[in-house]
């Protein structure tokens, strides 16, 4: 995704920081495990504590 960007030229400075900020947020973020879940993916972990809250 991010390695796209070169392929463009950008009018400013600020439509290339909203789209890597989309990017990141959109992509990378939620498909990046995290340590802090027990490397589990952002979605994975809020599903997983959905479900165990609706359990109990």
């Amino acid at each position: 995704m991010l390695e796209s960007l070169h392929e463009h030229r950008w009018d400013t400075r600020k439509e290339l920081a909203l789209v890597i900020f989309d990017q990141i947020e959109t992509w990378y973020h939620p498909s990046r495990r995290h340590s802090y879940y027990g490397m589990l993916r952002p979605i994975a972990y809020e599903q997983a504590h959905r479900l165990a809250a609706v359990a109990a």
